[in-house]
């Protein structure tokens, strides 16, 4: 048992808040039943002043999105001198915008999709690339506004410049990937195992697939040759190094073996702040490598810090 007190952060003002909260609630009740002191925070424009008058030994961080994953949080716990799990302000910066995120992967060796960034405004009624194509946006989680763009679409999708648009003007359009999907999350230093993520009822792993119950079907150990197994593991740990992540991180991958075993293996993006909920990909990861839940965020608990 331990008296370090935690305080989850959940909640925030992205478009992940319903996300944040669900994974926030997992860790506080998981936190507790691991013996930390746990108050929830349900992060607001106010949140240097709340931390301040609690004075908490950790900050867990279990927000999603912008203001949560971007630096901008982290940034704030630095300043206040409060011990944080997850990445820190550059890396988790970096990794939340794709389009760095890829030139840092590209500059290391790790295979990515050729891509451009481009103003939403700009693209207008002509394709920007050849497609099929993903157009997503830069600094955005959870699939929040991912649009595939089929090979037969005559024009690219409407909704880039209507006005319910609400992601961001910067966008990333992107060479379509064919195949299977995988993902590798990473802990400390180490790579844990790969999961193939099978959407069920859905095109691809879009926000319903990823968080509603039954929305996709998890294989693990993903059923693929050792040596594609192996070298998932390995640009998973070397994107991590690269962007300089701390604590875990998740790794997402499209694999193509439409044509042959070796096939065409891409890395697609980095999630600093992967989900904590029931149906989430890194406390499955973490269960088959032998930790329970709660060992798990304890984990990350003894390895918060500042200056990250």
């Amino acid at each position: 048992m331990t008296s370090k007190h935690v305080a989850v952060l959940l909640g925030g003002i992205s478009s992940e808040r319903p996300v944040s909260l669900s994974s926030g609630n997992a860790c506080a009740t998981a936190l507790e039943a691991e013996g930390y002191k746990v108050t929830r925070v349900d992060v607001g424009r106010d949140v240097a002043q709340v931390l301040q008058a609690l004075n908490p030994d950790v900050a867990f961080n279990a927000l999603h999105g912008p203001f949560g994953e971007d630096g901008t949080i982290q940034g704030v716990l630095e300043y206040l001198a409060i011990p944080y799990t997850h990445s820190g302000v550059a890396a988790s910066a970096l990794a939340m915008d794709k389009a760095q995120a890829k030139i840092i992967a590209r500059d290391v060796g790790i295979p990515v999709a050729e891509a451009k960034v481009m103003s939403r405004f700009d693209i207008g009624s002509k394709h920007p690339i050849a497609p099929p194509y993903v157009v997503k946006p830069v600094r955005e989680g959870s699939s929040f506004g991912v649009v595939i763009v089929q090979e037969d679409q005559s024009h690219p999708p409407q909704v880039l410049t209507s006005a319910e648009w609400r992601y961001g003007d910067r966008v990333m359009v992107e060479r379509f990937i064919a195949g299977r999907e995988f993902t590798c999350g990473v802990m400390g230093d180490e790579a844990l195992g790969v999961i193939e993520v099978i959407p069920q009822g859905h095109s691809f792993y879009d926000f319903d697939a990823k968080y509603a119950e039954g929305g996709s079907k998890h294989v693990l150990p993903a059923e693929i040759s050792p040596n594609i197994y192996q070298k998932i593991q390995i640009l998973a740990l070397k994107a991590h190094q690269a962007m300089g992540c701390r604590g875990v991180s998740r790794s997402d991958f499209r694999f193509d073996d439409r044509f042959s075993e070796e096939g065409e293996l891409i890395w697609l993006e980095i999630n600093t702040q992967p989900g904590m909920t029931p149906t989430s990909l890194l406390p499955e990861m973490a269960a088959h490598a032998g930790y329970t839940f709660g060992e798990f965020l304890r984990w990350m608990v003894e390895d918060a810090s500042c200056l990250r």
